[in-house]
Parts: C-alpha cells; structure tokens; sequence
C-alpha cells in the first residue's frame, strides 16, 4: 500500500513537474492547472501559468478567488483530465505502471478528506488516490 505521497511517492503528488495543457493554457503541474479551472478570470489563468510560482502558493492563493458556480460538480472531471495528462508523460507513466496493483492513498496530515486520508483520524474519500489507481487501470489495459 502506497499510504503518501512522500520520499519514493513523492512523484504522485499533484505539485510535482509536468506539463498540463487545459483551455489552451500551459501550466507547470497537475496543481497549477487544477487550480486555474476553479475561476473564469484570465488573470488568475496567467498565474496559475507561471512558473516561478509554487504549487503550494498556487494553492494558497486559489482560497480567495470567486469559484465558477459549477465547481462542485466539475472538480473531480478537471482533476480527471489533469491526471490523464500527467500519467501519460514519461516518467510518470512508467513509474505509476511499476506501482503494479498497489492500493494508492493520498494520506495527509492537513485534514483532506474528499481527496485523501486524514492520517490524523484515518478517515477520507481518497479521491485523488482512486482516479490514479483508475488511470493505472486504463495504462494496464493498453499494455495488453
């Protein structure tokens, strides 16, 4: 079981480097283009684009913007298509294939439940460790 995304995992982590393509908009990480599609303002697309801004201040700074009204119901699609771009890029691909059949969990010690585990008192939806396992399947699947 892969329980976080830290030391070998750390490449699971949202924050690593890739490049993600979303409303014809290239962005340095799964979190920075995630973090783009939660507002309209093509301001705050510019921003999440830059890449002498951190993931984690990215993410920071994403708290005070006004949310596209819709957002509850499209975040895990936008995490979805972020996530299908990463995991097909080298090295990313061949490292998530070599994970094999390994229970994925994205476990946290700042208390996200909808995408991961709360280490502190072990509950969560791990969303985000379901829709790698899912992306896995479907790179499995193609190799077959």
């Amino acid at each position: 079981m892969i329980r976080r995304f830290d030391k070998d995992y750390k490449w699971l982590s949202n924050f690593a480097p890739c490049t993600i393509v979303l409303h014809g908009i290239t962005y340095p990480s799964v979190e920075h283009a995630y973090m783009s599609a939660k507002s309209n303002d093509v301001r705050w697309y510019l921003k999440c684009a830059d890449d002498s801004i951190k993931p984690g201040t990215i993410k920071k700074l994403s708290r005070g913007i006004l949310l596209v009204s819709n957002w509850d119901s499209i975040k895990i699609e936008v995490m979805r298509g972020c996530l299908n771009q990463k995991f097909r890029q080298e090295p990313y691909r061949t490292l998530l294939l070599e994970t094999g059949n390994v229970f994925i969990q994205e476990g946290n010690f700042w208390g996200d439940t909808f995408w991961g585990v709360d280490l502190n008192t072990n509950t969560g939806e791990n969303h985000l460790g379901k829709l790698i396992m899912e992306i896995r399947e479907q790179l499995q699947n193609n190799e077959s």
